[in-house]
């Protein structure tokens, strides 16, 4: 937050942006103030900006507000231009061909996971994963793996990011019980989400990494509880890291090409 109170305006702004986006879900002014660091003129002043321009969208209803059509169309625009996915989609497709389950493509910026691209395939159940949409990193598989892979300085500034909110009994809510996790992460080599973010879904997720070790991306299968426990994801580990090894390789070969003789 520290970051958002020196960018003036468009950082308090954006600190907004992520209150809301990191919920997951509409809400009232008084659950914003909660979560502001701002005086409550000054966070009403900035909702009422960014609702004008459509970043936002209030329901005079229910009293709430909720990411607007503005920044989901950006969104949207940024996840198709992003050079991952194109590269991506053929191995996404051959992954949920094999495990006939959910698989989503994310990348990770300023904290935030945007899912790049998902394959769906079972009807039975549905996950609020979608492409173009940002959802936070302390809750997900995806953006748990991230955030292990990371640089520590760059992991530090995520983490910095991070508004700890409890989506369901087994999020995780605070800064050193996610490093903790972060350190089994990076030692088993994936990440599981225990229905961190939404019950009855859960998931294992393994980074996209370059040569040097930075990470680019990673790669979940989710399911529901009612097909698979968090176990019986183990199975799809050797097969996961498969995927992201042979994607990487063919992701830095696109996005730094070597010379030719």
């Amino acid at each position: 937050m520290n970051h958002a109170l020196k960018d003036g305006t468009v950082g308090k702004a954006l600190l907004m942006l992520d209150i809301i986006a990191d919920a997951g879900q509409s809400l009232r002014f008084n659950n914003i103030l909660t979560l502001s660091p701002f005086p409550k003129a000054t966070t009403y002043r900035l909702l009422q900006s960014m609702t004008s321009q459509a970043m936002l969208s209030y329901d005079a209803e229910s009293q709430k507000y909720s990411l607007g059509m503005r920044l989901v169309r950006l969104a949207h625009n940024a996840w198709k231009q992003a050079s991952l996915g194109p590269i991506a989609a053929p191995y996404l497709n051959e992954l949920a061909s094999e495990v006939g389950e959910t698989i989503h493509l994310a990348q990770i910026e300023n904290g935030q996971v945007l899912f790049i691209d998902k394959r769906h395939t079972s009807q039975r159940f549905e996950t609020l994963a979608q492409a173009g949409r940002i959802a936070p990193a302390h809750c997900t598989g995806v953006g748990k793996v991230m955030l292990a892979y990371m640089q520590p300085e760059r992991q530090d500034y995520a983490l910095q990011r991070q508004t700890y909110i409890k989506f369901t009994n087994t999020t995780i809510t605070d800064k050193q019980a996610l490093l903790d996790e972060l350190a089994i992460i990076k030692r088993e080599g994936v990440a599981y989400d225990k229905e961190e973010h939404e019950s009855g879904i859960i998931s294992i997720a393994a980074p996209i990494l370059t040569s040097s070790g930075q990470v680019i991306g990673a790669i979940s299968i989710a399911t529901s509880t009612s097909r698979h426990s968090v176990e019986d994801l183990k199975q799809y580990k050797d097969l996961l890291d498969a995927t992201t090894q042979a994607l990487s390789a063919e992701a830095e070969l696109y996005l730094h090409p070597t010379s030719s003789s």
